[in-house]
């Protein structure tokens, strides 16, 4: 139940928060720091949640008077300014937020000795000394599910005096008392009702908060249910909830999708781990769809796809495809290694699910995206390499997302012990949002992560060589460069997906210097990384945001103009592969699929349309190709007029935007069939 430490010397945190609060209401300041995009902030769900379940459960809510909370990033005097009238502050962090939450709070505790701070979330490590010895300006931290844990916390803070608090009845707390001692108390029993908690959209809780900032676009935060019954070491869900899921009412939700669509709430993102899992998510799904059509609101929701179960997966997923909901269906792969999966607790976890949702959802033209860590204990070059291919062969033709592995504190990849069993090495790194703008903090404050970059199965320099290889296949494959090319000589000449992205990655710098020089630039910027460099690149020219290596070098390369030399050196490397290895294939077709694929590429300042004339029909070819039905290739004189003016790029930031940044989850690199009009000739 507890455990004690002593110390010559207290902390004094119970000392100094020892102020009578029994005859007065207090005052309670929350901070949930979330990021920002585009202009658009997350409502704080977490201490929202919180402050219903006190409203709605304390014996006596007029003793609790709840501030507005602090939701976004700040200076750290505005916040404490905006906090200072509070008794006590209680901080939901996360690795986004944990940095400027423990500088708020010292600030707070410096100015205001007296004052209660309490840390929560998923960033507060489950064994918790340490922790708190290091940052004494918190008096206490509450794990896992905090509604119960928090009430509890504040009616003893209420209804008892100084000393006298009995901190043993309030269940998942830790502190170190006043004499130095670390207590830690039983967690508390997981709620099974889920509506024993009020919703704070439907409670009200929110509509202060709307209402002081008018100009302000939310984004949602919604639960469904809680639980994860997987145990992923990488990650913190299922340690988080415990394996069963429990669910929120089905009144309760539908009246809460319309109140998004009320207050016109354009994206909400859904917290479930596991959405599909149960049976009702598909009710669920077709009820959010309606209120769509009905209202035009949510234009999204973003949902985690659960794991296993195939059918429902695919249902609730086709039905936020057809009503727009969604831009494209995640599959979160992570590894297709069987040793991999062992290390990181995913063997149950059904691989061919995947496999059979991306082909269903590719025949249907439901876009995909696969979702790979690099770095997971277990995975070596090789296999990382094999995933990528397997992945590309079953149809993954839109988007690979190459994630690479940071630690969360609360995972069991966190314990030390793991991460010695399997030689992980880490190093702290800014954390930087893909196609984020610089940020530059006044106080100083950035948040950091643990990043994997070796691990005994993939020591550094193949963890280099790893990740420009994953660079290397989105440039050719995914950012669709060369992809026509390479799924031609797939098709025709049998080489393996491995083979053609080895050849690339394997290429003498003499014999392909364009490719060469792309290949060494991943490798230096792989190495960056390994340094404690940031994991995209900066460019202040090209709209002053951090880009994907890949997507910086698809640029880099429109602007020295070399699009045209990169693919003369790609059909070379593509003659010889076929030359080697599969004799008789006719070439020419090939170069036609490079003609064309060049000519479909979307670059800046074109000026008229364009007409392209082949001895093969390679459009109609690689379009049965990547849905798994490549019709027999026949010589076919075709001729293309591809017109480029309706989509023209006369800017070069605005072409940066639109085909490069936007192409990431669009995947619309070339122009597409609305664009191309094909006209066939008699066989020849």
């Amino acid at each position: 139940m507890t455990s004690a430490s002593h110390h010559q010397q207290g902390s004094g945190h119970q000392k100094r928060a020892s102020r009578e609060l029994a005859d007065q209401p207090i005052t309670i300041g929350l901070v949930q720091i979330n990021n920002a995009f585009s202009g658009q902030n997350y409502l704080p769900y977490s201490t929202g949640v919180l402050q219903a379940y006190v409203e709605g459960h304390a014996p006596d809510a007029s003793c609790y008077r709840f501030l507005l909370p602090v939701y976004k990033r700040e200076r750290v005097q505005a916040a404490v300014d905006h906090l200072l009238e509070a008794d006590v502050v209680g901080f939901s962090t996360y690795v986004w937020n944990e940095k400027i939450s423990l500088a708020i709070a010292k600030r707070l505790k410096e100015l205001k000795p007296e004052i209660v701070v309490l840390f929560g979330g998923p960033q507060v490590p489950d064994k918790s000394e340490d922790f708190l010895r290091q940052h004494p300006f918190i008096d206490a931290a509450i794990h896992n599910e905090g509604e119960k844990a928090f009430l509890a916390f504040l009616e003893t803070l209420k209804s008892q005096t100084g000393e006298a608090r009995d901190w043993m009845a309030v269940p998942s707390l830790s502190m170190v008392d006043a004499e130095g001692r670390y207590i830690r108390t039983l967690p508390a029993a997981r709620l099974r009702d889920l509506d024993e908690i009020p919703s704070p959209f439907l409670a009200g809780v929110f509509d202060p908060l709307i209402q002081a900032n008018p100009d302000q676009t939310w984004i949602g935060m919604w639960e469904t249910n809680r639980g994860c019954p997987f145990a992923c070491t990488f990650c913190d869900w299922g340690s988080a909830t415990a394996s069963k899921v429990n669910q929120f009412g089905m009144d309760r939700l539908e009246a809460e999708v319309d109140w998004f669509a009320k207050q016109k709430m354009e994206f909400v993102f859904c917290c479930d781990a596991n959405f599909g899992i149960l049976k009702r998510d598909v009710d669920i799904a077709e009820y959010v769809a309606k209120v769509k059509h009905g209202t035009g609101y949510p234009k999204a929701l973003s949902v985690q796809n659960t794991k296993n179960a195939t059918e429902r997966a695919y249902l609730t997923q086709k039905i936020l495809s057809d009503a727009g909901l969604n831009k494209g269906v995640t599959l979160s792969m992570q590894s297709l290694d069987d040793p991999t999966l062992d290390a990181i607790k995913r063997k149950n976890i059904n691989l061919d699910t995947y496999m059979e949702l991306q082909k269903r959802f590719t025949e249907d033209k439901v876009e995909t995206y696969s979702d790979l860590i690099l770095g997971l204990p277990g995975e070596t070059f090789d296999a990382f390499a094999d995933g990528i291919a397997r992945l590309v062969e079953n149809g993954q033709h839109n988007r690979i997302q190459f994630n690479n592995l940071s630690i969360l504190p609360n995972a069991e990849m966190g314990d030390p012990d793991y991460q010695k069993r399997f030689g992980m090495e880490t190093v702290e790194t800014r954390i930087i949002n893909m196609h984020g703008s610089p940020t530059v903090d006044a106080d100083g404050i950035y948040e950091t992560q643990q990043l994997v970059v070796a691990t005994q199965a993939m020591p550094r320099e193949d963890w280099a060589k790893t990740r420009a290889y994953a660079w290397l296949v989105a440039l050719i494959h995914f950012d669709k460069l060369f992809q026509i090319p390479i799924v031609a000589t797939r098709e025709t000449a049998g080489i393996d997906y491995r083979t053609i992205f080895d050849a690339f990655m394997t290429v003498d710098r003499k014999a392909y210097p364009l490719i060469g020089r792309i290949r060494d630039f991943f490798l230096d910027e792989a190495r960056k990384i390994q340094a404690g460099g940031p994991e995209y690149i900066h460019s202040e020219e090209w709209l002053d945001i951090y880009w994907p290596a890949d997507e910086y070098v698809f640029i880099d390369l429109t602007r020295r103009d070399e699009i045209g030399a990169f693919t003369d050196e790609a059909f070379s490397l593509l003659e010889n592969l076929i030359e080697e290895r599969a004799f008789g294939v006719p070439v020419s077709a090939i170069y036609d699929a490079v003609m064309l694929n060049r000519a479909l590429i979307k670059q800046p300042f074109l000026k008229k349309n364009f007409v392209l004339t082949t001895d093969y029909d390679m459009l109609a070819f690689h379009a049965g190709a990547v849905v798994g039905k490549a019709p027999d290739l026949k010589r076919q004189k075709t001729t293309y007029k591809i017109d480029r003016l309706t989509e023209r790029y006369t800017d070069f930031a605005t072409w940066c935007r639109e085909v490069v940044w936007y192409g990431n989850k669009k995947g619309a690199y070339l122009y597409g069939k609305k664009a191309v009009e094909s006209q066939l000739a008699g066989h020849h």
